[in-house]
C-alpha cells in the first residue's frame, strides 16, 4: 500500500486547511453493531499517518460515547487534526429510540459544554447544528453558535441537511463554513439546490455516507441477511427486501470501471465524489466512515484515481433508478424541505 499522502484543501472560504478526505468516526462506537475498539483506535492512528486530518463525530452517537471514544486520540494529536462534532438531536437518556430535535439557544450552549468536557478540549474546531428544526428561526440559532465563536469554544460553524434557502439566511447571520449532507452515487438530492447555493457562498461541503452507507463497496449480496440485529440499517429503504436486490445491480457499472483502474467499487464511488469538486466549483471533503485500518486505507487510495469522461458518463444514471429513499422518514433531511 502507497504511503503517499492525500493532498489538502481549505475548507470553504476562510476556513481550516484539512485533507481532501475525512473520517467519519460514529461507527467505532454506534449504529453499526460490535465493535473492535482496539481496531477502530489504530484506525484512527492510521488515518492520520495517511494524511486525514477532519475527524467527524456528534455528540449523539453512542449518546456521547463517541465523543469520549475519540478524546484520547484527539488531544493526543490536536495540532494536527480538526475536530467537527454536532448538536441538535436530543436523545431520551431512559429510550434510546426517542429522538427530539432542539435548536433553540439555551440548548445549544448546554450541548456545547458537554461536548468540550467528554472531548477534553477547550475549543471545537468545526461545530454543526445536525439537524434543522423549522420551529425555531434560524437567526437564533445561528446566533447563538456565533456567541460560541466569539467565546472562544468554536472556531467554524456547520449545518447539516439544510436546504439551499436556510444555508443562505444562516450565512447572512454568520459566515458558514461547511455543510455536511448525504451525497454520493446514490443519493444526488442535494445537487439541485444546496450544492449550488454552496459553491456561490464560498462554503464546502462534506459528504456523509459516500459510500450508499457500504452499499457501493459491494460488500452486501443479501443486505437483509449480512447485517447483525442491532445494525440500524435494517430500518433504511436501500437495504430492505427487494429493493437491496435491485440496487445490488446498480453496482455493475462501478464494478467494471473499479477493473479498468484496478481499483474498488468503493474507491470509484469516493473518485466519483471527490472529482465533483472541481466540477461543481467548491470544496469536497467526503467522510467515509470506518473501524478498520484496511478500509481507512482503501478509502485514502481514492483521493488519487482521476476517472474518466467516459466513466463518467457511465456512472451518471445510477442515481436516477435506485430504489428506496435514503431515510424510512424524510422529513428531516434538506430534501424533505426543498
Amino acid at each position: 500500500m502507497s504511503e503517499k499522502k492525500i493532498d489538502t484543501v481549505e475548507l470553504g472560504a476562510g476556513g481550516p486547511r484539512v485533507g481532501v478526505q475525512g473520517l467519519g468516526c460514529m461507527g467505532m462506537s454506534a449504529a453499526y453493531g460490535p465493535t473492535d475498539a482496539d481496531e477502530a483506535r489504530a484506525t484512527l492512528e492510521r488515518a492520520r499517518e495517511l494524511g486525514v486530518t477532519l475527524y467527524d463525530t456528534a455528540d449523539m452517537y453512542g449518546m456521547g460515547e463517541n465523543e469520549k471514544f475519540i478524546a484520547p486520540f484527539i488531544q493526543a494529536h490536536r495540532d494536527e487534526v480538526v475536530l467537527a462534532t454536532k448538536f441538535a438531536i436530543a436523545t431520551d437518556p431512559d429510550d434510546p429510540t426517542k429522538r427530539t430535535i432542539r435548536n433553540d439557544p439555551a440548548y445549544i450552549r448546554q450541548a456545547v459544554e458537554g461536548s468540550l468536557r467528554r472531548l477534553g478540549v477547550d475549543e471545537i474546531d468545526l461545530y454543526y447544528m445536525h439537524r434543522r428544526d423549522p420551529k425555531v428561526p434560524l437567526a437564533e440559532s445561528v446566533g447563538a453558535m456565533a456567541e460560541l465563536v466569539a467565546e472562544g469554544k468554536v472556531k467554524y460553524l456547520g449545518l447539516s441537511e439544510v436546504t439551499g434557502s436556510e444555508l443562505r439566511e444562516a450565512h447572512a447571520v454568520h459566515p458558514i463554513t461547511a455543510v455536511q449532507s448525504e451525497w454520493s452515487l446514490f443519493s444526488r438530492d442535494i445537487e439541485q439546490n444546496v450544492v449550488p447555493t454552496a459553491a456561490e457562498l464560498g462554503v464546502a461541503l462534506v459528504p456523509y455516507s459516500p459510500l450508499g452507507r457500504g452499499f457501493l463497496t459491494g460488500a452486501f449480496v443479501n443486505a437483509d441477511k449480512e447485517l447483525s440485529a442491532d445494525d440500524f440499517r435494517r430500518s433504511q429503504p436501500r437495504f430492505t427486501g427487494d429493493n437491496a436486490a435491485a440496487n445490488a445491480a446498480l453496482l455493475a457499472p462501478i464494478r467494471k470501471i473499479a477493473e479498468a483502474h484496478g481499483a474498488t467499487p468503493g474507491q470509484i464511488a469516493l473518485a466519483w465524489l471527490q472529482q465533483q469538486a472541481t466540477a461543481r466549483g467548491l470544496a469536497v471533503v467526503p467522510i467515509p466512515g470506518t473501524r478498520k485500518r484496511t478500509r481507512v486505507e482503501e478509502n485514502a487510495g481514492a483521493t488519487h484515481i482521476r476517472l474518466t469522461e467516459e466513466d463518467l458518463a457511465q456512472l451518471e444514471p445510477i442515481a436516477g433508478q435506485v430504489h428506496g429513499e435514503r431515510y424510512a422518514d424524510m422529513t428531516l433531511t434538506s430534501a424533505g424541505r426543498e
